[in-house]
């Protein structure tokens, strides 16, 4: 088995986590670090490569949510997410429990996991390619306290306009970050649709459109002296002139989770996030539970 592994490098605990996972793995299977890992911890494993160039059977992610979606935009190797940064709620591991650590990175050796398939979406600005978005797609205003007038179109056909500061379209795995600060709705995110929601409309209310996945979203900026930006992800920032439209649609390269558990809501106990308040008690989950060995 051939494990990847990049760390956040900017976080001492999630470095601090890669050399206890060289460590824990020994000889039961190869590590490899990415190049970005190993210039912060150089030593930490024999062959670095870039984190595009991997050639692994699992990624395995240390840091917060931004680390595990710059990890997805580079490599398609299943990511299993361990948190060592402040939110991590991508995570499937918390790094601060050396006990969970230990046992999550002996059950990827032993097989004993799922690998979970979650909806991204491609987008291209005119005849530009951009990374898929595992979380989602933000056009906005490029000026402070300006807003734009945005042409919204299905199938390349438009259906309306709105003036706001900008337009998300997200993924249902998305539907819990940005477009949730935006009135849209939380999504299961196994399921495959397309959000859009405005930022900050004018004379609009504040809802949001879920879109079934077999169809494309377009907005353009009809103004075509008024640029704007454009936002994968959080990750990456592209400038669009006025008039360019950007198209969104289902992507076909899903990104891949490695998990232990299916335990999504029960994750979202505490957060504020479901609209209601959060049981009194629950019931721990065996970790071996209902878990079939991955083959």
């Amino acid at each position: 088995m051939r494990i990847g592994l990049h760390a956040n490098p900017n976080k001492p605990k999630a470095l601090d986590l890669a050399r206890r996972l060289v460590a824990l793995v020994g000889s039961r299977a190869e590590v490899i670090a990415s190049k970005e890992t190993e210039e912060c911890s150089p030593g930490l494993t024999p062959t670095p490569a870039p984190l595009s160039a991997l050639g692994v059977d699992v990624l395995v992610a240390l840091g917060g949510d931004g680390t595990f979606l710059y990890a997805l935009q580079r490599t398609s190797a299943p990511l299993l997410p361990i948190n060592a940064g402040t939110v991590g709620f991508l995570a499937e591991v918390d790094g601060d429990d050396q006990e969970a650590f230990a046992a999550a990175i002996d059950r990827l050796l032993r097989g004993a996991y799922f690998l979970e398939e979650r909806m991204r979406i491609a987008t291209q600005v005119d005849s530009t390619r951009l990374a898929d978005a595992t979380n989602e797609v933000v056009i906005h205003t490029s000026q402070v306290a300006k807003m734009r007038l945005f042409e919204i179109g299905i199938d390349r056909r438009a259906v309306g306009r709105l003036r706001a500061d900008g337009v998300i379209v997200a993924t249902p795995t998305g539907s819990t970050s940005y477009a949730m600060s935006a009135f849209g709705p939380v999504i299961e995110p196994t399921l495959d649709a397309m959000v859009i929601t405005a930022l900050a409309p004018f004379q609009t209310a504040p809802r949001a459109v879920l879109v079934e996945p077999s169809h494309s979203v377009s907005i353009r900026l009809v103004a075509p002296d008024k640029d704007a930006v454009i936002v994968v992800d959080g990750q990456s920032e592209t400038r669009l002139p006025g008039g360019s439209e950007v198209l969104c649609y289902r992507s076909p390269r899903k990104a891949v989770f490695v998990r232990f558990a299916s335990r999504y809501f029960p994750r979202l106990y505490g957060t504020g996030i479901l609209p209601w308040g959060a049981v009194t008690a629950t019931a721990e989950l065996d970790e071996d539970t209902d878990v079939p060995a991955h083959t």
